[in-house]
């Protein structure tokens, strides 16, 4: 098992063996189980690509790793920033991001992302999306406070009511959060200080206690899902944006924020998500 002070000497590297891919899909299973896996063909995949394929290394041992493909969006250019008529840009959709639970904080997760992080900047990829469950309201802690994602979109049963006991046999409602990369906002967070957050625009709660709602009283929990849903898609449509997590004593709040608004972050118009 890791010591804090063992941390700071993992190694993070690209991975491209067949051997790496199949160790990736064992820690898969060890983390999520066989249910929600994906196979060793698409790590291949993903290598070949453009996509991003690395892991954590305590010693020889694997201890995390993190999936991504390259996908694109198309987006209005901010104010007075020429683009391509019908041009697209760049980006990874970050799939997977596994560590060991013997590792788990220790900052080995938030190592993999900025490493993930100036892969892409290296390539000149603006933006890293990805999926998250609102209702884990530690992953979104982390995702918005700690990485300094934004989010402006939900998808409602993204990946459908699985039989994985992760998913608690609720619908496998997401969060889309955005990286964008070299952005003041991110760089700022990244680095430190944060940027204040500006003028607040509203707040949607959750009980602190989703998660073990989730796991006792699943009904209660789609409930609650359903409502929390319904407030985030007129929340987006109206053009607010979630910037924050606040942890109070009986409930966690998203803070919104106007997309035109947000410190540090020149946020384009998502006009495609195909």
């Amino acid at each position: 098992m890791i010591t804090p002070s063992a941390a700071p000497d993992i190694t993070i590297r690209h991975l491209d063996k067949v051997e790496e891919y199949d160790e990736c899909v064992r820690l898969e299973h060890v983390t999520w189980g066989p249910e929600i896996s994906v196979p060793n063909g698409v790590f291949i995949v993903a290598h070949h690509t453009g996509g991003q394929v690395f892991a954590a290394f305590d010693g020889l041992k694997m201890i995390g790793f993190t999936l991504g493909v390259v996908g694109l969006r198309k987006f209005s250019p901010p104010a007075g920033r020429a683009t391509a008529p019908g041009a697209y840009t760049p980006i990874i959709h970050s799939h997977l991001t596994a560590v060991l639970n013997d590792y788990r904080n220790h900052g080995i997760g938030r190592r993999l992302k900025l490493f993930q992080r100036q892969d892409a900047l290296n390539r000149s990829i603006p933006l890293v999306e990805w999926t998250f469950d609102p209702l884990e309201v530690k992953n979104g802690y982390f995702n918005i406070v700690r990485l300094g994602v934004i989010v402006r979109r939900y998808i409602p049963n993204c990946y459908g009511i699985t039989e994985s006991p992760l998913h608690s046999g609720i619908p496998t409602d997401r969060f889309v959060p955005e990286w964008w990369l070299d952005s003041d906002r991110v760089k700022n967070i990244v680095d430190g200080p944060a940027l204040p957050h500006g003028e607040i625009a509203g707040r949607i709660s959750l009980p602190r206690n989703i998660g073990e709602i989730k796991n006792s009283d699943a009904d209660r929990a789609i409930a609650i899902q359903a409502k929390f849903r319904s407030e985030c898609e007129r929340a987006f449509a109206d053009g607010m944006v979630v910037v924050g997590v606040e942890m109070n004593e009986a409930t966690v709040d998203y803070v919104l924020q106007s997309a035109d608004q947000i410190p540090g972050l020149d946020l384009p118009k998502l006009i495609s998500t195909h």
